[in-house]
């Protein structure tokens, strides 16, 4: 086992869930597939909006507001309850399980830092089938902060009982990693949904093309 990582914590919503299928939702209520992509990156813009006003986010109540204001007002309550009822469906990528089950084999802590409920998120986890490599669920609800605010990774550290430096993040947003970092964390990108990390944030200690080459390199520092 790895002199360095005592655990590991993974962003979940595109990192570890694939939320793609979600298009098809929205395509089923008579909007474009395309929002996808704009309504998740003014969710999670408003939501750290929210918090750096010293506000808490709720996960579901800001997912409606910017979905509503994405789509022009043009979405029914029911037809966004649709929509986002998918966030319990979604699939996992296929690298997910070969990934937390690498750490778990070699003795690592595995945990998930994301947004929304603790129960709603272990509910999702479970329904891709990732939950038996979950030793912690730890959420932005629960820390009363978004990342990358640096009191969420202090947390995730706590909760899996791992000074802060032999911790490390994956995710595959830079913007995530550089939290972590900043915070005193180890990090791990993978590369699979932007390409390049770019210019404006701090390299991961590990990079890699798919979750699995990520582990591996956390787990040979």
């Amino acid at each position: 086992m790895t002199d360095r990582v005592d655990a590991v914590v993974f962003d979940v919503l595109e990192t570890l869930l694939d939320l793609d299928p979600l298009a098809e939702r929205l395509e089923a209520v008579g909007q474009p597939g395309s929002v996808l992509g704009p309504f998740f990156m003014r969710f999670q813009r408003d939501a750290m909006a929210l918090t750096l006003a010293g506000d808490v986010a709720d996960f579901t109540a800001t997912a409606r507001q910017a979905l509503r204001t994405e789509t022009k007002q043009a979405m029914t309550d029911a037809e966004i309850d649709h929509v986002l009822e998918g966030f319990a469906t979604v699939p996992a990528f296929l690298d997910a399980v070969p990934a937390l089950r690498r750490l778990s084999d070699a003795g690592v802590r595995v945990g998930c830092l994301t947004v929304g409920d603790p129960d709603q998120t272990r509910s999702f986890l479970e329904g891709a089938g990732l939950d038996q490599y979950v030793d912690e669920v730890v959420t932005c609800d629960t820390v009363g902060v978004w990342k990358p605010a640096p009191e969420v990774y202090r947390h995730a550290a706590d909760a899996l009982d791992c000074p802060l430096e032999r911790m490390a993040l994956v995710a595959v947003h830079a913007w995530d990693c550089h939290g972590a970092t900043k915070a005193g964390a180890l990090a791990g990108w993978c590369s699979r949904l932007e390409g390049e990390p770019g210019e404006v944030f701090l390299p991961a200690d590990v990079r890699g093309g798919d979750l699995v080459e990520v582990v591996d390199g956390l787990l040979a520092l």
